[in-house]
C-alpha cells in the first residue's frame, strides 16, 4: 500500500494548479581585483545537472528567508539576501517514481560573504563558481538561463551619472 499511496500522493501533485512553488538563491560574488560576476552553481543530487540552490515553502519563513536558508543547506554559504525576488523560471521535478510535476521558482539574489566548512549536504554535490555566460550555458532549464543572463547583464552595466537638476 505504501508503493500506492505515495504513486497518488505524486499523481495529485502532478495534476496539482497552478505549479507548485518553490523559492531559490541566485548567489553570487563580484571579484575585488576584476569586478567580474561570478555565479555560484551546484549540482542536484539526483541527476547530476546544474542548478541553484532551492526549496520548497517552510512554515513560517518568508520567500527570501527559505533562499537563504537552502543556500546555506546545499552549497555551503552565506550572504545578504534581497528580499525582492529578482525573477521566476519554470521547470519540471522529476518525482520520486518517475512523475514529473511543475514547479514554479521564485529567485532572490544573495550576495555570498562567507563559505562554512561543514553543512548540512557538504558531499552530496558539487560546487563551481562561474562566469554568468557560463552558468547560463551550464543550467538547462531556458526560462533559467534567461534570468541569469539578465541578472548578469544588470549587475555589468554602468552605474547611470547623477542628474543634476537645472535652474529655472
Amino acid at each position: 500500500m505504501s508503493f500506492l499511496h505515495r504513486l497518488a500522493s505524486d499523481v495529485h501533485l502532478m495534476l496539482r494548479r497552478p505549479a507548485r512553488m518553490q523559492y531559490a538563491a541566485l548567489c553570487y560574488r563580484i571579484r575585488k581585483k576584476t569586478r567580474a560576476l561570478d555565479i555560484l552553481l551546484i549540482t542536484s543530487r539526483d541527476t547530476g545537472r546544474w542548478v541553484i540552490p532551492k526549496g520548497w515553502p517552510m512554515q513560517g519563513k518568508k520567500a527570501h528567508e527559505v533562499a537563504e536558508r537552502e543556500a546555506y543547506e546545499e552549497a555551503g554559504v552565506k550572504g545578504k539576501v534581497q528580499k525582492a525576488a529578482i525573477g521566476y523560471y519554470v521547470y519540471q521535478k522529476r518525482m520520486d517514481h518517475g512523475l514529473k510535476i511543475s514547479c514554479k521558482v521564485q529567485v532572490h539574489a544573495l550576495e555570498v560573504e562567507d563559505f562554512c566548512k561543514n553543512f548540512p549536504e557538504k558531499g552530496a554535490r558539487q560546487l563551481e563558481w562561474v562566469s554568468y555566460q557560463e552558468a547560463a550555458k551550464r543550467v538547462a532549464e531556458p526560462s533559467l538561463r534567461d534570468l541569469i543572463l539578465a541578472f548578469g547583464e544588470r549587475m555589468a552595466a554602468p552605474e547611470p551619472p547623477l542628474s543634476t537638476a537645472a535652474n529655472g
